[in-house]
């Protein structure tokens, strides 16, 4: 089956009833939710879903009109970087789709909101290389959009605009923000739970696992950038005062070379030399078969199962930590046949 999974991040993540609304626009385009995620620190959601090209596209314009209406980024706070009311909506290929199918709604969603909304486009269909990264097109946040795209301090000018500027800001930017929009590989967004209230050492250790390093100042002027220990990785440190404990929250792009196991058990050892805990991790969104049967391979040492092999990942990753992991909603291929029949 030819399907198009749609994993946008909107910017609320505590009220149920504009999450509940945004959901049901979703569904009103003929998509099928496999997953709703809301974050009480990170006034966050992440919403998953799938669908021929034609549903997910109708349903995505659903998404990002509803929470045009229902979100207004000026009294948003939360913990999570963002900068606008649907922060990010990227596309992912599923069975017997490819890329280039995930490219093409991408583009088709892009083009129906492009008059009214700010757009960044990302990843695969980004128009630039400096472009593809998130990190790099997020910076600022919100709160810098003004500054930003009236010619204010910029560290990258190819970075500066939206895909669709016309010399003008759009008139739902204040109240909506900018969205990034794109066509991805699977990615797998991973939190790892360090017991400390305060992210001092969850920051220093994101610092030194993520790919991009961290700066290493010297004398006078003097800086050269360290490259960081763990491949395909994006990381932070952030607090997640619900439980009092921080986080190295991290976005994994090829889990098929940095696995889950690999990032748990890298940070496991650099914050245990730290003297701090680490106690159990957290998927967010859906994961791939794959990942946790490699997760669950180097936790149980053997061939097993893909049953088998998925609870021992879930055991050794401590996924159970901080809520209930059910791996038939949350492995991409379990979900996707329990609600729309096999790929």
């Amino acid at each position: 089956m030819a399907l198009i999974e749609a994993v946008p991040n909107i910017s609320e993540g505590r009220d149920e009833s504009i999450i509940d609304a945004v959901v049901k626009s979703v569904e009103a385009g003929g998509s099928t939710i496999l997953g709703v995620e809301p974050d009480v620190d990170y006034n966050r959601t992440v919403i998953t879903y799938a669908g021929n090209k034609t549903e997910v596209t109708r349903s995505s314009v659903n998404l990002v009109e509803t929470a045009s209406k229902l979100i207004d980024m000026r009294n948003h706070h939360g913990n999570h970087p963002r900068m606008g009311a649907v922060d990010v909506m990227p596309f992912i290929a599923l069975g017997e789709s490819t890329d280039k199918d995930a490219e093409r709604v991408a583009e088709d969603v892009y083009q129906i909101l492009a008059d009214d909304y700010s757009l960044f486009k990302y990843g695969l269909s980004a128009s630039h290389p400096s472009r593809a990264r998130l990190p790099s097109l997020r910076k600022g946040e919100y709160e810098g959009l003004s500054s930003r795209f009236s010619g204010g301090d910029w560290p990258n000018e190819d970075t500066r605009l939206p895909d669709n500027w016309d010399g003008a800001t759009k008139p739902t930017c204040l109240e909506f923000g900018a969205m990034a929009i794109g066509a991805r590989s699977v990615l797998v967004a991973y939190n790892i739970n360090i017991i400390e209230a305060e992210p001092k050492v969850s920051s220093m250790v994101a610092k030194v696992i993520r790919s991009s390093g961290f700066v290493l100042r010297g004398h006078s002027t003097k800086k050269m950038r360290v490259k960081g220990i763990l491949d395909y990785v994006q990381g932070m440190g952030v607090p997640l005062e619900s439980h009092g404990i921080s986080q190295v929250s991290m976005n994994l792009s090829n889990p098929s070379e940095t696995g889950l196991h690999m990032a748990f058990e890298v940070v496991r050892v650099i914050a245990e030399s730290m003297g701090v805990e680490v106690r159990g991790s957290e998927i967010v969104g859906l994961v791939p078969l794959q990942a946790m049967l490699d997760a669950g391979s180097w936790f149980n040492g053997g061939h097993d199962s893909e049953e088998a092999l998925v609870l021992k990942a879930i055991e050794g990753l401590g996924l159970d930590q901080l809520t209930p992991f059910d791996p038939d909603s949350r492995i991409i291929e379990w979900a996707v046949r329990n609600k729309r029949g096999a790929l």
